[in-house]
């Protein structure tokens, strides 16, 4: 396992840290580790066109986006290609 040292934390930082690994019986070293696998999940998780719109422009926002295929678009066929 990799070590790392962290200097000059701000003091309102640490005591966050210090209150918030007692608030989840947690060392402070356990939980910098769970924060930053987290972070790193978030980062690394490709999110998919539809679920940013809905982020933005959901239920949750106020916005009804209708069904999908609502506007009458229809994929585009092979076969319907080669029959023209």
């Amino acid at each position: 396992m990799a070590m790392l040292t962290v200097r000059q934390i701000d003091r309102e930082d640490k005591e966050w840290l210090q209150q918030e690994a007692a608030r989840q019986r947690l060392s402070m070293e356990a939980l910098v580790r769970q924060l930053i696998h987290e972070k790193r999940q978030q980062s690394t998780k490709k999110a998919q066109p539809s679920e940013i719109v809905r982020q933005y422009f959901g239920p949750e926002r106020g916005i009804d986006l209708g069904e999908r295929g609502r506007f009458g678009f229809q994929a585009s066929n092979l076969e319907d290609l080669e029959s023209t």
